[in-house]
This record gives structure tokens, C-alpha cells and sequence, in this order.
């Protein structure tokens, strides 16, 4: 039986891309809220939505963990919620909840206006 021994330069390149990853995502929310509030809804929107939704998909799957989380697991004995992502621990600790009620808003805001 092989020794886990992690390995940081492995995770020099997952962590960037978790993130790089995360910040698309987040361009793409908060795209969909500018367009949702001023009420030019295009392809775009739509688009995104469907990202974001293939997104939820993935995260349900994976039991609501991003499928880079447990491959930057095996490089990595780092126990933070952020080991893996360069966002602060509390955001990766609570960002399922947040972006869920992200998401719930601009469902709102999409339906109101």
C-alpha cells in the first residue's frame, strides 16, 4: 500500500482553475442580474441559465461538491473549506447557501420586472 504524500505543485494547478472556474460563474450571475434587471433578456441570459443549472446538476451529483474538490484532495492534507479555491474560507465554507439565494433572487427579480 502506497503512502499518501501531498503533492503542492499538483495543487498549484487545480486551485487556479477551481477558481478561474468560480469567478466564471460569478461573471455569468451577475451578468444574468444586470440583464434580468434592466430587461434586456437575450441569448446570453439564457445561456447562463443553462450553465448554472448544469452546474447545480454537477454540484447534486457530486454531493454538493465541486468534482475538483476531491481530485485537489488527494494533493493536498490542507482540512480548510478554501484548500482548494483562492476565494476567503467563509465563501467556500457557505457558498452553496449564498449563490443558492443568489439564484433565488434573480429568479425573483427575472418574474417582477
Amino acid at each position: 500500500m502506497t503512502e499518501h504524500i501531498p503533492d503542492t505543485h499538483k495543487l498549484v494547478f487545480v486551485k487556479p482553475l477551481h477558481t478561474l472556474i468560480w469567478l466564471f460563474y460569478n461573471v455569468t450571475l451577475a451578468y444574468m442580474f444586470y440583464t434580468s434587471w434592466t430587461g434586456q433578456i437575450g441569448i446570453l441570459f439564457w445561456i447562463g441559465m443553462t450553465l448554472i443549472g448544469l452546474e447545480c446538476i454537477i454540484l447534486y451529483v457530486n454531493n454538493w461538491t465541486c468534482p475538483l474538490t476531491p481530485i485537489a484532495r488527494r494533493y493536498a492534507d490542507d482540512v480548510r473549506d478554501n484548500f482548494d479555491i483562492y476565494p476567503p474560507n467563509w465563501l467556500a465554507r457557505n457558498s452553496i447557501i449564498i449563490y443558492t439565494i443568489l439564484f433565488i433572487i434573480l429568479i425573483i427579480i427575472y418574474f417582477i420586472k
